[in-house]
C-alpha cells in the first residue's frame, strides 16, 4: 500500500525538481530580510514587476550554485587545485550578480516604470544594485549551498566508513563460520590423512599448505587491505586444497600473471568466493569432462579475474548456483560496493553448461611503512 505513492512521486526526487521549491523560499527569506515584511514580499513577487527581477535572481544563482557543485568542486577542489578552485568559485560569484544586474531593467522595461520609481536609483548607478544587492546575495547562496553540500559528503563519508568497519567483522564472522565449516575441514584433513600413506611427501606438502590456510584466515588478515601477493599466494593453497579433496576427476587450469603486481594492495577474501564457487558447483558427469578454469590478468594497479566452471545442464543445478556457499554473491558484491566504489566491475553471464564471472578491479598501492629511525 506504501510503495504506490512512493512510486507515484519518486520522479519528484528522481529529478531533483524540490530543489525548485528550495530556491524560491531562498530569495523569499532573502528579500523578507531585507525589507521586513513576508507579506510585502509575497505581495510584490506575485503581483507587481518586481516578480521579474525576483525571477532573474532564481535562475542566475542557481546555475551559478550547480556550476560550483558538480563542475567546479569535483574537477577542482576535490583534485587538489585549491588555488585554481577559490579564484573560479570568486568569479563564478562576480559573473552571477553581474547578470543578475539586467533583471532589474527588464523589471522597470516590462512594467513601463523608470528605475528611479520602482528602486529609487538613477538608471546611470547600475553599480549600486552590483555592490549592495546583487553580489552579496550570490556570494551567500553559493556559501550556503557549498555548505550543505560538503557536510553531505562529510556524513557520508563518516557514514561509510562506519558501514566498512560493520561490513568487515561481519564479512570475517561470516567466513569463519561458513567457509571453513567442520565439512571442509573434516574432508581436507581426511584427504591429507590418506595421502600419509600412499605418498607421503605429497601428505607434508598438503599439510603445510592447509597450516599456512588457516595462519593466514585467523592471523595475517586483520587489516583493511593486505598485499596483493599475500592474497594470491592465500589462493593458490585454497585451489590446491581443494583439488586434493575432490572426488571427481576435474580438471583445474590456473594462470595467473606474475609480477610485476608488486607494491599493491587488495581487500582479504574478494577473489577467493569465486574459485569456492567454481568447486562448489562444478559438474560431476561421468562420460563428460568437468573442468574450472581461472585466468587472472594485472596491469598498472588494475586486476582483472576470469572463473569459468563447467555445470550440470539440468535445471536444477543451474538454480543452485546463483546462491554463492560461503560469503555469497551479494555480499561480496555488497563489500565491493564499500571498499571500491565506481572502480570495479562485476559481471556474472549463466549459460547451459558453462558459469562465468568476471571481475574488472583497480587496486589501491601499499601504504609505505616508514623505516625505524637507528639508535
Amino acid at each position: 500500500m506504501l510503495s504506490i505513492p512512493a512510486a507515484r512521486y519518486n520522479w519528484f526526487f528522481r529529478y531533483k525538481l524540490y530543489h525548485l521549491p528550495f530556491w524560491f523560499f531562498y530569495h523569499l527569506l532573502w528579500w523578507t530580510l531585507t525589507i521586513g515584511s513576508v507579506w510585502a514580499v509575497l505581495n510584490n513577487v506575485l503581483y507587481t514587476p518586481y516578480a521579474i527581477k525576483f525571477l532573474f535572481y532564481v535562475i542566475f544563482q542557481a546555475a551559478g550554485v550547480y556550476f560550483n557543485l558538480y563542475f567546479l568542486l569535483p574537477r577542482l577542489l576535490e583534485k587538489g587545485h585549491y588555488i585554481t578552485y577559490v579564484v573560479t568559485v570568486i568569479a563564478t560569484i562576480i559573473c552571477v550578480g553581474a547578470l543578475i544586474v539586467p533583471g532589474y531593467y527588464v523589471s522597470s522595461w516590462m512594467s513601463g516604470r523608470s528605475l528611479q520609481e520602482l528602486y529609487g536609483v538613477e538608471p546611470s548607478n547600475w553599480r549600486y544594485f552590483f555592490q549592495v544587492n546583487t553580489l552579496p546575495s550570490s556570494a551567500a547562496s553559493m556559501t550556503l549551498a557549498m555548505s550543505v553540500k560538503l557536510t553531505k559528503n562529510w556524513v557520508q563519508a563518516r557514514n561509510r566508513t562506519h558501514e566498512l568497519e560493520k561490513e568487515k567483522l561481519e564479512t570475517e564472522l561470516k567466513f569463519l563460520k561458513s567457509q571453513f565449516n567442520p565439512h571442509f575441514l573434516f574432508n581436507t584433513i581426511n584427504s591429507i590423512f590418506v595421502l600419509i600413506h600412499k605418498n607421503p611427501d605429497m601428505a607434508s606438502e598438503s599439510l603445510a599448505k592447509f597450516s599456512s590456510l588457516l595462519r593466514y584466515q585467523l592471523y595475517e588478515c586483520n587489516e583493511h587491505e593486505i598485499p596483493l601477493e599475500q592474497e594470491l599466494a592465500y589462493l593458490e593453497n585454497f585451489i590446491e586444497l581443494e583439488k586434493l579433496r575432490q572426488e571427481h576427476n576435474i580438471t583445474t587450469t590456473v594462470d595467473i600473471d606474475g609480477p610485476p603486481y608488486t607494491g599493491c594492495a587488495i581487500a582479504p577474501f574478494i577473489l577467493m568466493p569465486f574459485m569456492e564457487n567454481a568447486f562448489k558447483h562444478v559438474s560431476q558427469h561421468k562420460d563428460a569432462p568437468n573442468w574450472i578454469s581461472m585466468r587472472l590478468r594485472f596491469s598498472q594497479q588494475s586486476l582483472q579475474l576470469e572463473v569459468a566452471n563447467s555445470v550440470a545442464s539440468q535445471p536444477s543445478a543451474s538454480q543452485q548456483i546463483l546462491p554463492y556457499g560461503g560469503i555469497g554473491l551479494k555480499n561480496v558484491q555488497r563489500r565491493l560496493d564499500l571498499v571500491y566504489p565506481g572502480h570495479y566491475g562485476l559481471e556474472v553471464r549463466q549459460e547451459e553448461t558453462v558459469f562465468r564471472i568476471s571481475l574488472r578491479l583497480h587496486l589501491h598501492r601499499v601504504k609505505a611503512v616508514p623505516e625505524p629511525i637507528p639508535a
